[in-house]
């Protein structure tokens, strides 16, 4: 039963990865204050478009409300040069919604694990299973870095391609592909928008990874050497 109850404690960490990792894309894109408007001046948006930094932070407020099922459309007008103007025009607004949809689910998602993570953890407790539950949590976290670290590897020898392929993966249209000429929404998140935010992501989800497995290394530890 051992190798049962350490199988839980493995599945238990690789629910807290996943947990960590959707919480550390709503922390930066949600709770990093001044984040779009230090990236905004990085990539010279408010030029390349011609806003005031006001009104752009303004509809990225919006639009991030949107994002999370708070706002019902996209309809947000603002100032573009010298005229008033809706910002996002149809091809965007579909984008958009394609994209709230995953939001939506991973937030679903999120909670769903959440749960499942809080059983496992219920029923090792109640076992008296604290051991197998830290080590198995530590290698769930190993584990599932190594499937990340593949993946990062991928990506930075090949960061168009398989930034394509998510797309083409988890978007049904061609609504995604987007003309600097004419959509806003490429402009202001810009290639190098989206590196840097991958950046933060990693970080924020790396450092609290790290935090879990050490807490979990520790009480581990303690727990054999108490048997």
């Amino acid at each position: 039963m051992t190798s049962v109850y350490k199988g839980l404690g493995v599945l238990l960490g690789l629910a807290l990865m996943v947990i960590l990792l959707f919480s550390s894309v709503e922390f930066v894109a949600y709770h990093m204050d001044g984040y779009f408007e230090k990236e905004y001046n990085k990539y010279e948006v408010t030029k390349a478009i011609n806003i005031k930094m006001d009104d752009l932070l303004l509809v990225t407020d919006e639009m991030m409300d949107y994002l999370k099922g708070e706002r019902e459309d996209l309809v947000i007008y603002t100032k573009i040069g010298d005229s008033v103007r809706e910002f996002f025009n149809a091809k965007e607004k579909r984008h958009m919604a394609d994209v709230q949809k995953l939001f939506i689910a991973a937030q679903a998602l999120r909670l769903k694990t959440l749960l499942f993570a809080i059983l496992i953890m219920g029923i090792l407790l109640f076992f008296k299973k604290g051991y197998p539950l830290f080590w198995g949590i530590q290698w769930g976290i190993g584990i599932f870095f190594a499937g990340m670290g593949l993946l990062v590897a991928l990506m930075l020898f090949r960061f168009n391609y398989y930034f394509t392929l998510f797309h083409e993966i988890f978007f049904t249209n061609d609504d995604w592909i987007l003309n600097a000429k004419t959509d806003l929404l490429i402009n202001i998140v810009p290639e190098g928008f989206f590196r840097d935010t991958a950046f933060w992501i990693a970080g924020v989800f790396g450092a609290s990874a790290f935090i879990v497995w050490s807490i979990a290394w520790l009480l581990a530890k303690r727990i054999k050497t108490g048997e």
